[in-house]
């Protein structure tokens, strides 16, 4: 027989032994979360009004802003609603949906990464043909097989959450939903729940990171082509916004990944910071990475707000 409280709301947790604090704690999220909406918001703003910005390069990255920021609202809620109000409570439907967005979200990311990577090859192995080959409509295919592969390879695992009863602690880990958190909650059979997201991390942020490496390689291989030390340089140079992003996303799901799998035996407190590093980091240090490392980006943000200044 299953408990008569399978249907109660699920209770999210912030940091263990500091909830005297969470207050405190609420202050440097609070401007992280202004900050990550604040710089991903203004990318996708300048790109969208720029004319000069209107290339596959930075359509891709307006893509990974999106995303970024689809990130961000999607765990902020929960996130402050527990450090700041101390609001524990979520029902069932709602942290089933924020664990589809979390999820399908990281994938697209890593989708998008990888759609970066396959511009830059273009960009660097054909540069006279890159704009025939990436087109507008070309693009915007990509981007939509990207949205696809993340909303639609995450449902599997997501729907028997909704019909699973519930009839052990319902107290999560965190203060978002996670899959693996949830699953773990129920009274049923939850090998598919178990098995598949093996197979998906390996056919989407494994493989990813693989083709990601090898179009690398064979960047650097026709860099090493380029006879002129100065044009390797500047070839290369258009490379680093880019390999910054990737490192910065695959060290933190690398390190996500170790501490769930290794550290057991870890402090609580360690899985619940990596898990924010890895929630918050990358779409924090993304619009910083390119707004130092893109010339055209610099340009439009002095542009912005010498605009506005005036005004």
């Amino acid at each position: 027989m299953w408990s008569n409280n399978s249907a109660a709301p699920f209770l999210l947790t912030g940091f263990l032994g500091s909830e005297a604090s969470h207050h405190l704690i609420s202050i440097p999220f609070f401007i992280i979360y202004l900050s990550i909406l604040f710089g991903n918001g203004t990318l996708l703003f300048l790109i969208w009004n720029a004319h000069s910005l209107h290339e596959p390069m930075y359509y891709f990255l307006a893509m990974l802003a999106g995303t970024d920021f689809g990130i961000t609202l999607t765990t902020m809620p929960t996130v402050m609603g527990v450090l700041l109000l101390d609001k524990r409570e979520i029902a069932q439907g709602a942290c089933f949906i924020q664990s589809y967005f979390i999820h399908s979200l990281a994938i697209v990311e890593s989708g998008v990464l990888l759609a970066m990577a396959y511009d830059r090859f273009i960009a660097i192995r054909t540069p006279l043909r890159y704009k025939s080959i990436l087109t507008d409509s070309r693009v915007m295919k990509i981007g939509l097989g990207i949205l696809l592969r993340g909303f639609v390879s995450i449902i599997p695992p997501i729907l028997p959450l909704f019909w699973f009863p519930y009839c052990r602690s319902h107290v999560l880990s965190h203060a978002f939903c996670l899959h693996q958190d949830v699953m773990k909650l129920a009274c049923a059979d939850i090998t598919f729940n178990r098995v598949y997201p093996v197979f998906l991390v390996a056919m989407t942020f494994f493989l990813d990171a693989l083709i990601i490496l090898f179009s690398y390689i064979l960047i650097l291989k026709t860099v090493m082509g380029i006879a002129s030390a100065e044009e390797q340089a500047k070839a290369l140079n258009t490379c680093v916004s880019h390999i910054s992003c990737v490192l910065v996303f695959y060290i933190t799901v690398i390190g996500l990944t170790f501490i769930h799998r290794f550290g057991k035996h870890a402090p609580h407190v360690v899985h619940i910071t990596m898990s924010y590093v890895y929630f918050l980091f990358p779409p924090f240090m993304n619009p910083i990475i390119y707004s130092i490392k893109t010339k055209q980006i610099q340009r439009s943000i002095v542009h912005l707000f010498s605009v506005y200044s005036r005004a």
